[in-house]
């Protein structure tokens, strides 16, 4: 029987809007790829807790861990702590260490598990940062942090470097000094302005090629000690021009939310596999988990044509996710995960649950069935409904 519901429109009338009614792609069990994929992934929060949750990050820990046991499960790996969990935006690094820990102890029961950690400097008080030696001190607390609890390292974009520091020298002295003394090769992270504002002219600079020219100078110099870096500037042409200059072995992990699939199948430019090719981190990935999955093992099968038949409708949920202002997608994200009956509730960490409408999260509903994403229709129906009695739209 298919399944009917009211939404309403851009016009501010409601219509009715039936499912498609199409099984969401799965893979099999064991699947492997022939790319690295993870998938940044949320924290769920806790609405029991007697908190004020603008003020205070109350954190479900039992679902939050078992939502990544689901992504591993499917052959993803997890990128901890990351944006996608809040970090700075209601998570606060005591938080994303015990975030960090727990994710890295229950990565030891499941065979093959990837987990990498967000290290930043989000525990500095901005006004007190004064130097760049400050934001060294800062990431050097929280690399000795998650390196001694054996987490491999996502050296992430810094506001507190981004407001101290006064031209590219600076930039390439802070992550000099932190990629020397590394244990094991880490992900940078490029996060552009549309994520964070703070983050304006990151790299000394607010023109991207010359900001592209530095960080590949700062990965050159230390290209052992460099995994890969993550780009998220919603560009992909800068994105592929970056990786066909990027150090052989160095690799491309995208972050492009716009333009992933393409990105991830690649041009087979160059004669340097990493040349021709995206890895991928990707916060979509926590929202479409089991058709990335799917697609993923497709690709490695030399399947192109099925990886993008299972991808590619995927896209335009995740472009409507991450529309402006880019940094709210973490909504989008969580709503997916409740839609799909991972966690029990649409709250979020600092309440922000708020800041999409009900019309973007209407729309959002009807692509995600779109691209078959909706894995137990008669669940996301029934929470979609419960959702419009809320702001007051009923049957």
């Amino acid at each position: 029987m298919a399944l009917t519901l009211t939404l309403p429109t851009p016009s501010r009338t409601l219509e009715a809007y039936t499912l498609r009614g199409t099984a969401p792609a799965r893979p099999p069990a064991g699947v492997s790829f022939n790319r690295i994929a993870y998938s940044a992934a949320h924290v769920v929060a806790d609405p029991l807790a007697a908190v004020d949750p603008w003020l205070t990050a109350a954190i479900d820990w039992d679902a939050t861990i078992a939502y990544r046991r689901h992504l591993w499960s499917l052959g993803l790996g997890v990128a901890e702590a990351m944006d996608t969990a809040q970090r700075g935006m209601g998570l606060d690094w005591a938080s994303s260490l015990e975030l960090i820990r727990r994710s890295l102890d229950a990565a030891k029961d499941v065979p093959g598990a990837l987990v990498a950690s967000g290290c930043g400097t989000d525990h500095l008080d901005l006004d007190a940062v004064k130097t760049v030696d400050d934001v060294i001190r800062g990431y050097e607390e929280q690399m000795e942090a998650i390196e001694a609890l054996g987490g491999k390292l996502i050296v992430m974009a810094s506001r507190a470097l981004a407001r101290v520091a006064k031209g590219p020298a600076d930039y390439e002295r802070v992550y000099g000094r932190v990629l020397s003394q590394v244990r094991q090769p880490v992900v940078l992270h490029w996060l552009g302005d549309m994520f964070d504002p703070a983050l304006k002219g990151y790299w000394g600079t607010t023109d991207l090629d010359a900001a592209m020219d530095t960080a590949l100078g700062i990965i050159a110099a230390h290209a052992g000690k460099v995994d890969g870096i993550k780009i998220s500037l919603l560009d992909k042409d800068k994105e592929i021009a970056m990786r066909r200059r990027l150090p052989p072995g160095v690799r491309m992990y995208t972050g492009d939310d716009f333009n992933y699939a393409e990105l991830i199948a690649g041009d087979g430019f160059g004669a340097e596999p990493t040349h021709g090719k995206s890895d991928a981190l990707l916060g979509i990935f926590d929202a479409i988990a089991p058709a990335a999955s799917a697609a993923l093992g497709e690709l490695a099968a030399g399947n192109l044509e099925r990886f993008h038949a299972i991808l590619g409708p995927t896209v335009p949920l995740s472009r409507h996710i991450f529309q402006a202002p880019t940094r709210f997608y973490k909504t989008g994200v969580v709503f997916m995960a409740w839609l799909n009956g991972h966690q029990s509730h649409f709250t979020m960490v600092g309440g922000q649950q708020s800041t999409r409408s009900l019309q973007h999260l209407a729309e959002l509903f009807r692509l995600a069935d779109a691209a078959n994403l909706l894995e137990r229709p008669e669940l996301a129906v029934a929470r979609m409904k419960h959702l419009l009695a809320v702001h007051g739209v009923g049957d």
